[in-house]
């Protein structure tokens, strides 16, 4: 598959996507726990068809520690054994921020209050954030048909 286009080398996709990388960046210093992050990156990607995504977030993955038991279950979370309530809470309210327009109508209150008793304030502004930012990132992928398979592990830094 030949990606539709190259916006990392259009000037004004390039730009943006400078800005979205810069955002993103933020969210490796904040204190939800990078295994969270990457895992909620995952599966939004998995729910979005995302393979460039899905590629670069479970070889990263794996290079910090994950799994690959956990990772190889992730697209079936609720019925493993292997995640945490917390990483529950998190791929719950992920899936649901994902599937914003889904018949369910967005995330439920149920969602936000149970990931609410795993997480503070500021995880919790850093899992919504890195669910947005997985969610932007997946649509310039998906619109772009920008293939998975050859992303390297620290590739972007």
């Amino acid at each position: 598959m030949e990606p539709r286009l190259d916006f990392l080398t259009n000037p004004v996709s390039a730009g943006f996507l400078k800005h979205l990388v810069s955002a993103g960046r933020t969210l490796v210093d904040s204190p939800l726990p990078a295994t969270t992050r990457e895992l909620v990156a995952l599966r939004a990607s998995q729910i979005n068809g995302c393979g460039f995504c899905v590629d670069m977030h479970t070889k990263e993955s794996a290079r910090a520690g994950e799994t690959a038991v956990r990772l190889n279950l992730l697209a079936t979370w609720r019925e493993a054994t292997v995640y945490t309530e917390a990483e529950r809470a998190a791929l719950e309210l992920a899936e649901q921020g994902t599937r914003i327009a889904d018949p369910a109508g967005g995330v439920t209150d149920e969602a936000w209050a149970n990931a609410a008793k795993h997480y503070d304030e500021d995880q919790l502004a850093a899992l919504v954030s890195t669910i947005a930012a997985i969610n932007a990132f997946n649509r310039l992928n998906v619109l772009t048909r920008k293939p998975g398979g050859d992303y390297e592990p620290g590739q972007f830094g």
